[in-house]
């Protein structure tokens, strides 16, 4: 087992859940962050000089991109190669289902690992749950009852962040994990209307889904503070979604941790507390 494991975005979505979950291994975990609080590590993509001392005694490495880079390789490279050259056996990438290896952005990064890395690992899960109650769903819903998607009535397979953690953590720490890249699904194909409706049974208010075009979506990231460039291909995945690009279910939740991934209504009842209105 590997038991030496650095977590970039260790304070993050998933990074947050892989460190709960390998806090309870006994194994020993760096945690990096750009804002670090007591007993973690500063860390930044963009500052080379605090690559050498989060590599320090590291077996294995959890990779999380930049926020809002379209072309990450670039930046992620020369930590690949330095985190390579210091003995890191085992490296796991965060990426997404819509990115194949060797597409842009995510797939670049895949492409680079699986060529220059002995042990390495592409985890490719779907849309979080999470984006619901953490991240740009969660006031829209809140403030308006609104989510706004170009998804059209295309199905996604909704995956909660802890059923991601805890592949992860198998990877990160799991010698015989092979390497290669897997997709992560939950349970449950679903549209944003299907996920409206499971909403409004549980928030105690109606909400609804509103279409949006590709192009006003990606105005809306913009106006949220995305660059423009990662703001179109983020739009581009909900045309690929409506386009039926996200209609699959997996198993693999279920193989690598020996439990099936929670659903979506599970998931909202769960986090309630998200969309209560004052």
């Amino acid at each position: 087992m590997f038991e030496s494991i650095l977590l970039t975005g260790g304070t993050g979505k998933t990074g947050s859940r892989i460190a709960a979950q390998l806090a309870t291994r006994n194994v020993r975990t760096r945690i990096a962050s750009r804002h670090p609080q007591l007993g973690q590590t500063f860390f930044d993509w963009f500052d080379p000089s605090t690559f050498a001392s989060a590599l320090e005694n590291i077996e294995s490495v959890y990779l999380l991109a930049p926020l809002g880079v379209a072309d990450c390789l670039k930046i992620m490279q020369p930590f690949i190669d330095q985190a390579l050259n210091a003995g890191v056996q085992r490296l796991v990438f965060l990426s997404s289902s819509l990115v194949p290896e060797g597409a842009p952005a995510f797939g670049k990064v895949h492409q680079y690992l699986h060529q220059h890395a002995p042990s390495w690992v592409v985890l490719r899960p779907s849309w979080f749950m999470q984006n619901f109650s953490e991240q740009q769903h969660r006031e829209t819903i809140r403030q308006h009852g609104l989510i706004f998607s170009a998804t059209g009535s295309g199905k996604i397979p909704f995956i909660d962040a802890g059923d991601i953690a805890a592949v992860a953590a198998e990877a990160l720490t799991s010698q015989i994990f092979p390497s290669g890249d897997t997709v992560l699904t939950g349970p449950d194909l679903l549209s944003y209307s299907d996920v409206a409706t499971i909403m409004t049974s549980i928030v105690g208010y109606p909400v609804h889904h509103q279409p949006l075009t590709e192009e006003e979506l990606a105005r809306n990231f913009e106006k949220g503070g995305i660059p423009k460039e990662f703001a179109v291909l983020l739009a581009s995945l909900d045309r690929a979604i409506a386009n039926g690009a996200e209609a699959q279910l997996t198993t693999e939740v279920q193989r690598i941790t020996g439990r099936p991934p929670i659903s979506f209504q599970t998931f909202a009842q769960n986090a309630r507390s998200a969309w209560q209105r004052s």
